[in-house]
């Protein structure tokens, strides 16, 4: 019988196919004693074994711009698998209360999630999740069957999550499409299906209870609409979607060597955000100005060393040469939040990790650290121009001292004879609220600036992105947002100073009427969104736009902006 549910489109495209059911994760094991406890432990600790070989085996084909989001996933899972509060807890009830190693499992689970969830904080209450995927994996290598991650090509799969290191690989098995009963737009999963452009419904509540295994599925990921058994004409609108996507695809194409040019003739610069060779590949094909945000995370996560000055000089050298003389953005360091590592940097559970030991924070904190990187950065710029970004910072003396640190290096490595440029420029990002606000007392300190949305508008609205009960209330469309990332564009123009934007809401091209009325003239973004904004930038009329930005500064609230945008 055919059922129209209602959804959130996360991540577009349109898909058919059967349903999958994935129920929640809940370890469902009925108490078993058993005799031999050494044989049981053994059982278990195989089991611990071939979880942690299957994520690494996918740690390692990881490449491209999945390498950074699945990645950051998988290094937290494996850091659960080594926990021993998970562990030793396994152990002890194996051997004390004689039970099977899987109602140790569901015990021990139901132990540690109790003391989550019992926490103020909503980021670490939300970590139960993890404990989950990582406690199913186990159980699943209990019975030597894979894990329920498994898809089958054709598949849409309906569950009530999706953690991100799952889509690659339903992704690459052939599933379809996912629907999940939670979930936001904004989440690290829904930017990483879009990445993947695998069609992605979320929020759709009735999902669990009105579908049913074997249902066939027409999934909408940009209406949010899931039609179960489709009639007809449901067919027929299929067809004419996927027609009109192909027929998209066709003409975005035809844009890969097209200038990015306002209709009155202003030339807007897209700088490419990345973190692979794959990922500067595409950005050097499709005319990226450059890349505006090299993220170097990713040579520190899924390694129990610190990477030396030589590895990361090996990384930052075959960047600036892939980008052949277009000027290549280095951020530094960015761990901490939900990029945990197993170099022992980041600090072990630190009561707020969003507001914690972090980005320009840790460098400053572990200046061995910080100056390797700086080497390693400088000796690159002697193979083409590069920029050094700064990430979290909230004051002047973070960039002073910064800059200091980056001058000392310098003048070392031209002493030890190494070629250096004789100028990288030193910019911010301006992601924490208090350093767009105080911008004007310490810009001239800076070369360029880069605004980071993604952090800025969860820290200015007091709001976390991956919390599904906010997710209406996460939205850079609030006046208070439009309103500081005005300030801050006019501030950096005022003054000469090169700005972009570089969080997801650069790469949105709904957004680019906004922000070039709001006086940007620099995007940065993944290499996937680069030639949709580029149409969206061929189609607006800047003269208009400014001339429209007042009035956009008056909207009182995001139905008012949201109006305003439907009208460009």
């Amino acid at each position: 019988m055919r059922r129209v549910l209602p959804g959130h489109g996360a991540s577009r495209g349109s898909a058919l196919g059967r349903a999958r059911m994935r129920l929640p994760h809940v370890l469902d094991v009925a108490e078993e004693r058993i005799d031999d406890v050494e044989a049981e432990l053994e059982r278990l600790h195989a089991a611990i074994r071939i979880v942690r070989s299957d994520m690494h085996g996918l740690r390692e084909r990881l490449h491209g711009a999945l390498a950074q989001e699945v990645g950051e996933f998988l290094d937290l899972h494996a850091l659960l698998l080594d926990d021993p509060e998970l562990l030793h807890g396994l152990d002890e009830l194996i051997r004390t209360g004689r039970y099977s190693a899987e109602y140790a499992l569901r015990l021990q689970r139901n132990r540690i999630a109790g003391v989550f969830q019992d926490m103020d904080d909503a980021y670490l209450r939300s970590r139960v999740d993890d404990i989950d995927q990582v406690i199913g994996r186990i159980h699943a290598a209990l019975h030597r069957r894979p894990a329920d991650l498994q898809g089958v090509a054709g598949e849409i799969l309906v569950t009530d999550g999706i953690a991100p290191a799952e889509l690659a690989q339903l992704q690459s098995q052939g599933v379809m499409a996912v629907v999940t009963t939670g979930g936001s737009t904004l989440s690290h999963s829904a930017i990483l299906a879009r990445s993947l452009h695998l069609p992605l419904v979320v929020g759709v509540a009735q999902a669990l209870s009105r579908i049913n295994d074997g249902d066939v599925l027409a999934v909408d990921g940009g209406s949010g609409l899931v039609v179960v058994e489709p009639d007809a004409a449901d067919l027929r609108a299929h067809r004419t979607r996927l027609r009109e996507q192909a027929r998209e695809r066709k003409q975005l194409n035809r844009l890969r060597r097209e200038p990015s040019r306002t209709l009155d003739g202003v030339d807007i610069k897209l700088w490419a955000n990345a973190e692979s060779r794959e990922d500067v590949a595409d950005a050097h094909a499709l005319g990226a100005a450059g890349v505006g945000l090299y993220r170097t995370e990713f040579l520190f996560l899924g390694s129990s060393e610190l990477p030396d000055e030589e590895a990361q000089l090996r990384a930052y050298r075959d960047l600036v040469l892939g980008m052949t003389g277009r000027t290549v953005t280095i951020r530094t360091l960015d761990l901490g939040a939900d990029k945990a590592d197993r170099t022992g940097l980041t600090l072990d559970h630190e009561p707020n990790p969003a507001l914690g030991l972090r980005g320009v924070r840790l460098s400053l904190a572990r200046a061995d650290l910080f100056d390797t990187q700086l080497r390693a950065i400088a000796r690159a710029s002697g193979y083409g121009p590069v920029r050094v970004l700064v990430p979290m910072v909230s004051s002047r003396e973070e960039i002073v001292a910064a800059r200091a640190r980056l001058q000392r290096v310098c003048r070392q490595l031209r002493d030890e004879g190494f070629e250096v440029a004789e100028s990288i420029p030193l910019g911010a990002m301006i992601e924490v609220p208090a350093a767009a606000i105080a911008l004007p007392g310490f810009i001239h300190a800076l070369d360029f600036l880069s605004i980071g949305t993604n952090d800025l508008v969860q820290y200015l609205l007091a709001v976390d992105r991956n919390n599904d009960a906010l997710g209406e209330l996460y939205t850079p469309l609030h006046p208070a947002v439009i309103r500081l990332l005005h300030d801050t564009i006019r501030s950096a123009r005022a003054r000469g100073k090169p700005v972009a934007v570089c969080g997801e809401m650069a790469g949105d091209a709904a957004f680019v009427p906004l922000l070039l009325a709001l006086g940007l003239e620099e995007f940065s973004l993944h290499p996937a969104t680069m030639l949709e904004v580029r149409r969206a930038i061929r189609g607006c009329d800047l003269g208009a736009l400014r001339a429209r930005a007042a009035a956009l500064l008056r909207m009182r609230d995001r139905a008012g902006i949201e109006g305003w945008l439907r009208e460009c």
